[in-house]
């Protein structure tokens, strides 16, 4: 049976069940699900989103609520009553509690602390301290720690206590007695060794740590050199905090990707789901760069009317001005995107800036070439179908429009391999270099090339 005809067979039997009304059997329902398979729900049936999550097994509900968008989650918390509320928070792993709480306005937030345990509590508010995008705002405290002198014997008890209610116990962590960070052991490791051998025996002292203070995007890239499905977290004096897992990761690579998707698109990253996100949030997230690029083309107006005398002399010049400055943004843009995408994935650091200059220098006059051979081509065939088109001097026209293609391309791809460089040097994000953004700035600076190419052929004869 496919996936859509098993959705199909279990949304009717929802139907079925909530039709009752019969609350055991609703929950009884629920809870023999795959966690998926009620999340599907949700999407599908969103004025049953509290009802579905307030009937469920509260270690459940907790597991489809972490994976639910922010605007269910938020619905979900308006609509259920405060002591459920208070059970599915507690219930929540700290780093998924943390990720949901840091969305909402602060009153908000101050109002949810409250329903949490003690303990709880003070775990959500040490999360919170750490900066936004860090790592700090990931990690759970929910971890299995032993000492080097541990048996492997007394690890498995520590397990068998300790384990339930961890969030991995993938990976067992050594620390000495001052809480310091000392190796990590796959349970694989532990599973095999003999019951009497200590721990010490055991280790390989390769362990590979993150600090609390880490950027996300960069523990993404430690996850994925590394091949990890958690890693520690440790203090700036090697203090095990707590750990980061695989899934966090996954959620964190899906955020930066559509903010990248978005800047690269020429709008500022949006913070919500596009169809829950307010109107006047989305005009202010779009309208800052269309004003930018915007002033941006209007130094091409500027740029066209410093020319103004060349295009009175040879109008037939500004027939090829939509070619020339279109090419070279269309080559900026891809590069743009090449280099950011290749940043991204930790394909070329700031050090390989040399290596992509060279290439992208290479790919430059390779492209121009081609494309102002076809642009030379277009010129003479056009002539030899209609003579008068272009006058006495075509062929001199034919070499502008070439050359003006090969500079202009070439410039376009320096620019836009260059520019997401320079911006990481810098600080910024390198997908603030959009492609409408290089479009913008190669549309500027591609017709000071061609009319100075112009210059160079023409002047004397038509200029």
């Amino acid at each position: 049976m496919s996936l859509e005809f098993e959705n199909e067979d279990i949304m009717e039997q929802f139907e079925n069940v909530i039709a009752t009304d019969d609350k055991l059997q609703i929950a009884d329902f629920l809870n023999d699900q795959n966690i998926s398979d009620v999340a599907e729900l949700i999407n599908e049936y969103p004025e049953y989103e509290a009802h579905i999550i307030g009937n469920m097994s509260i270690h459940r509900a907790a597991s489809v609520f972490k994976i639910l968008d922010i605007s269910q989650q938020k619905d979900i918390v308006k609509e259920l009553p405060s002591f459920k509320t208070a059970e599915l928070l507690n219930e929540l792993p700290a780093d998924d509690r943390t990720d949901f709480l840091e969305e909402l306005p602060k009153n908000v937030i101050r109002d949810l602390i409250k329903l949490l345990d003690p303990e709880e509590r003070k775990i959500t508010l040490t999360h919170l301290g750490y900066p936004e995008d860090s790592v700090g705002r990931l990690m759970t405290p929910d971890y299995v720690y032993v000492y080097e002198h541990n048996t492997i014997e007394e690890v498995f008890v520590t397990i068998r206590k300790n384990a339930k209610s961890s969030e991995t116990i993938d990976v067992i962590y050594v620390i000495n007695e001052a809480g310091e960070l000392i190796d990590d052991i796959r349970i694989r490791d532990v599973i095999l060794a003999l019951p009497d051998k200590l721990v010490s025996e055991v280790m390989d002292e390769r362990v590979v740590a993150l600090n609390v203070n880490d950027d996300q995007e960069h523990a993404s890239q430690v996850f994925k050199m590394n091949n990890r499905v958690a890693l520690p977290v440790t203090d700036d004096n090697n203090i095990l905090l707590g750990i980061v897992t695989i899934d966090d990761m996954l959620w964190v690579a899906n955020e930066e990707f559509s903010e990248d998707i978005q800047m690269i698109g020429g709008t500022e990253a949006l913070d919500e789901p596009y169809l829950d996100i307010a109107m006047h949030k989305l005009f202010r997230k779009r309208i800052g760069w269309l004003v930018v690029l915007f002033l941006g083309e209007m130094l091409t107006a500027t740029a066209m009317g410093y020319f103004q005398g060349e295009i009175e002399k040879a109008v037939v010049l500004a027939l090829f001005v939509p070619l020339i400055i279109s090419s070279g943004g269309n080559s900026g843009s891809q590069a743009s995107t090449l280099i950011i995408q290749a940043m991204a994935v930790g394909d070329i650091s700031l050090a390989d800036w040399w290596r992509v200059l060279k290439r992208e220098l290479l790919s430059g006059v390779m492209l121009g070439g081609v494309l102002g051979l076809i642009g030379f081509v277009r010129v003479v065939a056009w002539h030899s179908i209609s003579p008068a088109m272009y006058g006495p001097h075509w062929l001199m026209i034919a070499n502008t429009v070439g050359c003006s293609l090969l500079g202009v391309v070439l410039w376009g791809t320096l620019s836009g391999s260059m520019l997401p460089i320079v911006l990481k040097k810098l600080g910024a994000d390198p997908a603030v270099s959009s492609a409408p953004f290089v479009a913008t700035l190669v549309d500027v600076t591609g017709l000071v090339i061609y009319f100075s190419v112009a210059l160079l052929f023409l002047s004397g004869t038509l200029l």
